[in-house]
């Protein structure tokens, strides 16, 4: 996203939409408030979001935790 040297960079909260403006004192960037920051780290425990991978790989590393 390209700005202009005086403009404040607007993004939207990956958790709910609102738009906000980028700026480093926000301490739950890129997210508008700590409840969509909370909210998306309860996801990604839940395993509700996932970074998607190869099976057979994933199959590989999982025999490897049944051998303990």
């Amino acid at each position: 996203m390209a700005k202009l040297p005086n403009e404040t960079l607007r993004v939207k909260c990956p958790g709910c939409g609102a738009e906000l403006a980028w700026r480093r004192d926000n301490p739950n960037r890129p997210f508008c408030s700590e409840r969509c920051k909370a909210e998306d780290f309860v996801a990604w425990a839940n395993e509700e979001q996932v970074i998607g991978g190869s099976p057979d790989y994933d199959d590989v590393l999982s025999n490897d935790l049944l051998q303990s």
